[in-house]
């Protein structure tokens, strides 16, 4: 789910795991309230830690899945503002840490003794989970966290806007770049890429045919065919064919259901919300190819919850964690389907899903499944930043493509060898 409508938050940011929980240092910034208190249940008090997602309804339904919960008090901080991590990562250190928490797959951590090993509630039912996720949730063999929405990512396009310009929907990035130059007017941008660019980093490296680290974790997005493909978004970039500082970024649908460009990168989530600004004047398509031979790429976002395994009723918290996400499909289809649309983890609601099963949502659903690309849990924070830094250098600045990868090289590698020796 997105973060859009009331912050101007890059809500990829909070894919990034501190490289270190130690280094977030601090009390969390949280106010005096730690949350310790309400709930409908009786007995334990647990406490869950929720980002602030922008759908309209979401925080009222988290608290009421957590209200209807009668074996504890499970009382909801639904953290505001920009900074969901650091506010996470904090409390975490500290007495006031929650006993579960969304986040994403990440190796740190689990070698840090942050989450707890939930393969024993998991593995009953791993059968009916999307096998993507349950790969990029199982590390040294065990289960971490638990699904709770898959959202891909793609480009969102005006038909009208093609039409009038006479030209079909990309299917190389030679012809993205073909496109929104032909689309590119006084009024309107040929495409929006986030204000950062950053967001269709891994995609162009997907798309390229290569990939960010590869089964040994070693290396593998540094390739010619991914340095070609930054010259050409630098080509965007540098001839004003990109919408660049919107007032709202990547994730908020704002860009292309105002008319402010004729295509945008953006979530599956965002997809009622355009339909219902434009009808059937939008399509879909996956980050086209960017080199002979190599597949499009969708990204596959999503959220998923986790267990303190320090926290003081750590049973407790599992239990309610299967009660919720595992055990309570209504309102896991709830979650997915009501604010928004996200395709379910869970096999079985994702096929049973009828938002899903025809017209654009349908189609998003295709393209998940042909071209998504999930979690790599060992891809760190420091490694994304490393390649951040590659799209400002090479996109934003005109730098040198493979200088800007060989600096990135040098991070990553560091990182690699922390984790891995």
């Amino acid at each position: 789910m997105s973060a859009f409508s009331n912050t101007n938050w890059d809500r990829r940011s909070v894919l990034r795991a501190a490289m270190g929980l130690a280094a977030a240092g601090g009390l969390a910034a949280c106010g005096s309230n730690n949350g310790r208190g309400g709930g409908s249940g009786s007995g334990t008090n647990l406490v869950q830690y929720f980002h602030a997602y922008g759908e309209a309804g979401t925080e009222q339904a988290i608290k009421k899945y957590a209200a209807a919960y009668d074996k504890a008090n499970v009382t909801t901080q639904w953290i505001t503002g920009t900074n969901f991590e650091s506010k996470l990562f904090s409390a975490l250190l500290t007495d006031n840490a929650p006993d579960v928490f969304e986040f994403h797959p990440q190796i740190q951590l689990v070698k840090s003794g942050q989450v707890a090993d939930l393969s024993d509630i998991i593995n009953p039912v791993k059968d009916d989970f999307n096998q993507a996720d349950i790969a990029s949730h199982t590390i040294d063999g065990k289960i971490w966290g638990v699904r709770m929405i898959d959202d891909p990512q793609f480009f969102y396009y005006r038909k009208s806007m093609l039409e009038d310009a006479g030209i079909e929907p990309p299917t190389t990035l030679d012809e993205l770049v073909e496109a929104a130059a032909k689309l590119t007017t006084d009024k309107v941008k040929g495409v929006f890429l986030g204000n950062s660019v950053t967001p269709v980093m891994n995609p162009l490296i997907w798309s390229a045919g290569a990939d960010t680290l590869d089964d040994k974790n070693q290396i593998a997005y540094h390739t010619d065919a991914v340095a070609e493909g930054l010259t050409k978004l630098r080509t965007m970039f540098k001839s004003g064919h990109m919408l660049l500082d919107a007032p709202a970024d990547w994730w908020d649908p704002s860009a292309i259901t105002q008319g402010l460009v004729a295509m945008q990168w953006c979530g599956m989530w965002a997809m009622p919300v355009i339909q219902k600004a434009l009808g059937d004047d939008v399509g879909i398509i996956p980050f086209p190819s960017s080199a002979d031979g190599a597949k499009p790429a969708v990204t596959n976002g999503g959220w998923s919850m986790f267990v303190n395994a320090k926290s003081k009723h750590l049973d407790e918290a599992k239990e309610y964690v299967k009660w919720l996400w595992i055990d309570q499909k209504e309102y896991q289809e709830d979650w997915a389907l009501s604010y928004g649309f996200h395709i379910p983890p869970r096999t079985s609601l994702a096929e049973s899903a009828d938002k899903l099963k025809s017209g654009l949502a349908a189609e998003g659903v295709k393209l998940f499944n042909e071209f998504g690309h999930f979690d790599n849990p060992a891809w760190t924070q420091a490694m994304i930043v490393a390649l951040e830094g590659v799209v400002a250098d090479a996109v934003r600045k005109g730098g040198d493509p493979e200088a800007a990868l060989d600096k990135a090289d040098k991070t990553v590698n560091r990182e690699l060898k922390k984790l891995f020796g």
